[in-house]
C-alpha cells in the first residue's frame, strides 16, 4: 500500500519575537471547462449492450475548479462521462503536474455517471492498462481544463451549504413477495430485485434508504460574484435521451441551470457549475410505488435538474462565506483483493457460453454474465484501488472508484472525524458496484459477479482507510 499524505495547517506565518504577526495569504479560486465529446459512430456505454453515437444533443464536458490557500493549491474535475479507468486518472494527474505543478494527490477526478456517452473505460478488468486514442484525449482534455482553472485564479471567498431534494431519489433495491422474484442470470434467485416492476402489487418495501441532500462548496469573487458551485447529490442518472444521443444527463442540465440563475451580465469570466455524482449506486429516479406516465426525450431529466439547481440556488443564498481557509489532500492506493470465481461458477459459465455463444448485439443476460464471469477469472487477483479525502477549510470530500452503494456514503457522513463531510463516487477509476457485506447477502443485480469485482468485506475496508485519512487531516487545535 502506497500513501501519499500533504497536510497544511497554520493561519499564520511565524515571526520573530515582538513583530507584528503577518497574516496568511488571501484565498483564490479559478474554474473552467473543457470540451470532452466523443466522435460519432463510438459505441455509447450504460445499458448491457452499447448502441453507436449518432447525434451529440449536448457537448460533454470536464468542469473545474482550482483553490489556493496561498501555500497549497487543490483541484477538482468532474466529468460528463459513465465513468474513468484509473489509468486515465492517472495519466490526467501526471499531465495536470507537469503543466501547473500541482502535484497528483491534490488533484481529484470523478465521472458523473451519465449513460449516454462513449466509454473510456478500456478493457473492463485489468487495473492498468495503455490508453486508446479516446481516453487520451480525455486525459489530455482533464489536464487543459485544470491548466485553465488555474490561470483563472483570482481573491475568491468560500462558502459550504446543503439543499434538500428528497422527490427525486428513491432505492431501486427491493423486496418482494415470496414466489414472486425472477431468477437472475445465473440460475439462482435473490432476496432483492433492482428496478421490479413499478407499481406492481408484489412489491414489498425497498432494502436500503435514500440520501436527499446536495453537499455543496461555493466560491465567489470578494464582490460577489460567482466563480464555482462544486456539488455533490445521490441520484444514479435520469435517462430518457433521443436514441443513439450523446448527452450529459441531467447533471449537464443541472449546471447550465445553475449557471443561467448565478450568472450576471457583466461577469468577465463564466461562472462554473459542477455536479458530481454522491453515492447512487442503488438510487435512480423512478417512484416504484407510483410511477410517472411515460414522457418524452429530456422531459424528466430537465424536471429534476431545474428543480434541484433552484433547490441549490436558494440555498446559496443563507450561507456565510469566509475569506480564508486551509487546504489539504490525502491519497492512499488500498490493496483489495478481486472477487474470487468458484471453481462452480467457472463450471457454469464454460457450459453457458457453449450452449448460448455470446452475440454482439444481443443482450442475453446468462451469455453476458457468462463472458463476464471468465473475464473476473482471468483478471488480477488483487487490484490497488485509489482512495482520496480533501480538507476543504472543516469540510471533508471522501471519494471511491466504485459505484458506492447510498448507505456507505451515509454512513461517511455520520462517522468522518471531519465535519461536515459528504462522499463523492466514480473517483479515480471505476471497479464495479461497491454493496454492504449484508447487501451483498441479499443478492441483486449490484451484488453480481463482475457487476461487483471487490471482495465482500470492501465496503469495510474502503471506509476504514477514508476515516482513518480524514482523521490524519484534520488541523491542530487553534488552527
Amino acid at each position: 500500500m502506497t500513501s501519499c499524505i500533504v497536510l497544511l495547517l497554520g493561519c499564520l506565518i511565524g515571526a520573530a519575537p515582538g513583530a507584528e504577526p503577518t497574516a496568511s495569504p488571501a484565498f483564490r479560486a479559478g474554474a473552467a471547462t473543457s470540451n470532452i465529446t466523443s466522435p460519432l459512430g463510438g459505441g455509447i456505454i450504460g445499458g448491457f449492450v452499447p448502441i453507436p453515437a449518432t447525434h451529440v444533443h449536448d457537448e460533454l464536458l470536464v468542469r473545474c475548479l482550482v483553490l489556493d490557500d496561498g501555500q497549497t493549491q487543490l483541484a477538482l474535475a468532474v466529468c460528463d462521462l459513465l465513468g474513468i479507468h484509473f489509468s486515465v486518472s492517472a495519466e490526467a494527474r501526471k499531465l495536470v503536474q507537469e503543466s501547473t505543478g500541482i502535484p497528483p494527490e491534490r488533484v481529484l477526478i470523478s465521472a458523473t455517471h451519465t449513460h449516454s456517452a462513449c466509454s473510456v473505460l478500456g478493457q473492463r478488468f485489468q487495473p492498468v492498462q495503455p490508453l486508446d486514442d479516446y481516453q487520451s484525449f480525455v486525459a489530455r482534455r482533464i489536464a487543459d481544463g485544470i491548466k485553465c482553472a488555474q490561470n483563472n485564479l483570482r481573491p475568491a471567498q468560500i462558502a459550504f451549504g446543503t439543499a434538500e431534494a428528497p422527490e427525486h431519489v428513491f432505492n431501486r433495491r427491493w423486496f418482494m413477495k415470496p414466489g414472486t422474484m425472477p431468477a437472475n442470470p445465473f440460475g439462482g434467485t435473490d432476496q432483492v430485485k433492482m428496478n421490479p416492476p413499478a407499481g406492481s402489487s408484489d412489491l414489498v418495501e425497498p432494502a436500503g434508504p435514500t440520501d436527499p441532500t446536495v453537499s455543496f462548496l461555493a466560491v465567489r469573487e470578494p464582490d460577489g460574484a460567482p466563480i464555482a458551485v462544486f456539488a455533490a447529490y445521490s441520484l444514479h442518472y435520469v435517462g430518457g435521451v433521443g436514441p443513439g444521443h450523446i448527452s450529459a444527463d441531467y447533471y449537464g442540465m443541472y449546471c447550465r441551470h445553475l449557471e443561467r440563475l448565478m450568472q450576471t451580465e457583466d461577469q468577465p469570466l463564466p461562472m462554473v457549475a459542477m455536479l458530481a455524482n454522491g453515492t447512487s449506486g442503488d438510487i435512480n429516479n423512478i417512484n416504484f410505488r407510483t410511477p410517472r406516465p411515460r414522457q418524452g426525450a429530456y422531459v424528466q431529466m430537465r424536471t429534476v435538474a431545474e428543480d434541484v439547481a433552484a433547490k441549490v440556488h436558494a440555498a446559496l443564498a443563507k450561507v456565510p462565506y469566509q475569506d480564508r481557509v486551509t487546504l489539504a489532500a490525502s491519497y492512499r492506493e488500498l490493496d483489495i483483493a478481486r472477487r474470487e470465481v468458484t471453481a462452480d461458477q467457472l463450471e457454469w459459465a464454460n457450459r453457458t457460453l457453449a450452449e448460448r455463444p455470446l452475440t454482439p448485439g444481443k443482450a442475453d443476460l446468462p451469455a453476458i454474465y457468462a463472458d463476464r464471469t471468465l473475464g473476473m477469472a482471468e483478471a488480477p487477483p488483487r487490484v490497488p484501488v485509489a482512495l482520496q479525502v480533501l480538507r476543504i477549510g472543516e469540510v471533508c470530500v471522501g471519494t471511491m472508484p466504485c459505484e458506492v452503494l447510498c448507505e456507505i456514503g451515509l454512513d461517511f457522513k455520520k462517522r468522518s472525524p471531519l465535519q461536515p463531510a459528504f462522499l463523492v463516487s466514480l473517483a479515480h477509476g471505476y471497479l464495479g458496484y461497491l454493496p454492504t457485506p449484508h447487501q451483498h447477502s441479499l443478492g441483486g443485480y449490484e451484488t453480481w459477479m463482475a457487476t461487483n469485482r471487490l471482495e465482500r468485506n470492501a465496503s469495510d475496508k474502503m471506509l476504514d482507510a477514508l476515516l482513518e485519512m480524514a482523521a490524519e487531516l484534520k488541523p491542530a487545535s487553534g488552527q
